[in-house]
């Protein structure tokens, strides 16, 4: 049996609340009523990273990804405090990566420069549509001009690397609509994209009052004519949703899609851990609901050990989604599986040209892409015939 071996190690920081909770969004987070408690939430967050910093002493931090909710509704002090206490219990690489997501109707003009004060390397901005009639529908307390702001400012704060989030295949949209905001989009120099397919979650708005959405075949070629606008604007599409200029790849996420580990603390968040020693890798996750957080024990977490039947189809879920794929060697060290133990699903899956084989690995071919759902069900553990009962927990 290969060893199993710790990867690199990030941090996720859950911000839970937002000025309006937009019906389509199944995140964990909540409609902002009255004052934000920010002091105590930091505090609870500091009291919650020196707890689980304990369980991984010395381990180099790569990335740092400060996530919501609208996390741009604390302070940059408080942001501060944060990042302070991440530097102070994990040493940081040199090159750390440290992402704040923000919404451009939350920002306060300058503010972008304080947060790269506090630490703040990277922003990720959603921008979602250029289109005022269209973010009106999908509940976005912006105008396309304020995301225009809010790119000038990060410009002009020096962080130019920074992402943008955009929808397509939006209520009444056709492909016309989808290239011309993803022009207005690559005109404000972004360094990455994550362009997404509005999609109907269980338990939002939308899923209870559905919206008139373009069909799946629509969909797909706003998606394919999109890409090729990107590609010819000098993007690499590196994951399913994902789009970023050479060298400008969103390490957090990568490190998510690779199998890494990452401790997550804040409401609801969600973490993995790899215990090497002892042949373990461990999901956590926090309480969700932010009173519960904040009145919870000193170390309110909840852990899990990985099942060995549930590892291949985690592994997958993740590093499926890389246009790359996955190395065969890091599937050993990663899970500790022997690569010969799924020899079966891998076959079956390149007979059916969902999988392309790589020079090290395996990757999806464009039709495994587009149909990753299927794939992935080759991956469950009564398809690879291991005995351990699959619990799904992901970040």
């Amino acid at each position: 049996m290969p060893a199993l071996s710790a990867p690199p190690l990030a941090l996720y920081v859950h911000f839970p609340w937002c000025v309006r909770k937009c019906p389509y969004c199944d995140f964990n987070s909540y409609t902002l009523h009255g004052e934000l408690a920010e002091s105590a939430y930091v505090a609870r967050l500091l009291s919650d990273l020196e707890h689980q910093a304990a369980l991984v002493p010395g381990r180099e931090l790569i990335s740092v990804f400060l996530g919501g909710g609208t996390p741009s509704l604390f302070s940059p002090a408080a942001i501060a405090r944060v990042l302070e206490a991440a530097r102070r219990h994990l040493p940081p690489a040199a090159d750390c990566e440290v992402t704040l997501e923000a919404n451009p109707g939350t920002i306060e003009r300058g503010r972008f420069a304080e947060y790269r004060s506090a630490g703040v390397t990277r922003v990720s901005l959603g921008a979602q549509s250029f289109d005022a009639g269209r973010l009106k529908a999908l509940g976005r307390i912006h105008s396309p001009a304020e995301t225009r702001l809010a790119a000038a400012e990060l410009h002009a704060a020096g962080l130019t690397n920074f992402n943008l989030d955009l929808m397509y295949a939006l209520p009444g949209q056709d492909a016309a609509g989808a290239l011309c905001d993803l022009d207005a989009a690559l005109a404000l120099a972004p360094a990455h994209l994550s362009h997404y397919q509005l999609t109907l979650e269980p338990g939002t708005v939308f899923a209870a009052q559905p919206p008139p959405l373009p069909d799946d075949d629509a969909a797909a070629a706003m998606a394919g004519t999109c890409g090729e606008r990107l590609a010819a604007a000098g993007f690499v599409h590196y994951e399913v949703s994902a789009y970023a200029r050479p060298g400008r790849q969103c390490r957090h996420n990568l490190n998510y899609w690779g199998f890494g580990d990452y401790l997550g603390i804040g409401a609801g968040a969600h973490g993995k851990l790899t215990f090497a020693a002892r042949g373990e890798i461990v999901r956590t996750v926090q309480p969700r609901e932010p009173r519960r957080y904040l009145a919870a024990a000193e170390d309110p977490a909840t852990r899990r050990v990985v099942a060995r039947g549930e590892l291949p189809f985690e592994f997958m879920l993740n590093t499926l989604r890389l246009t790359a794929g996955f190395e065969l060697a890091a599937l050993e060290e990663r899970t500790g599986l022997e690569a010969d133990e799924l020899a079966r699903p891998l076959g079956s899956l390149l007979a059916r040209e969902l999988l392309a084989r790589t020079s090290g690995g395996y990757r999806a071919s464009p039709l495994g892409l587009r149909f990753l759902n299927d794939l992935l069900l080759e991956f469950l553990p009564e398809k690879t015939e291991m005995s351990d009962a699959f619990a799904l927990s992901i970040a």
